[in-house]
């Protein structure tokens, strides 16, 4: 019996990067242009978006926080989002230990 996927592609990073599409196909507001990732803060993992190239659409995906958190959550991504623009920390939402 064949299956679906090779066992090339169970890898965690495709695993990874399939969680992450799938966020982004659950929070359609969210531009193109923001980079998603997550990334370790002390004892947990946190989701990033980077606004670096859409700054002027930050303000507006500020104000669907909750809807992010929510989706994040039900992935099993993180229980905390951060926003920022390149390095700078511009605000999170979300339970972790900053």
């Amino acid at each position: 019996m064949s299956h679906q996927y090779s066992s090339f592609d169970c890898t965690s990073e495709y695993f990874e990067k399939a969680a992450l599409n799938r966020f982004r196909s659950l929070v359609a507001f969210l531009p193109q242009d923001c980079k998603i990732f997550r990334e370790p803060w002390d004892c947990s993992t946190i989701l990033c978006l980077d606004f670096a190239n859409c700054p002027d659409k930050l303000d507006a995906v500020i104000e669907k926080a909750a809807l992010l958190l929510s989706a994040a959550q039900e992935l099993g991504l993180t229980n905390a989002i951060v926003f920022r623009i390149a390095n700078k920390f511009l605000g999170r939402v979300g339970n972790t230990s900053f």
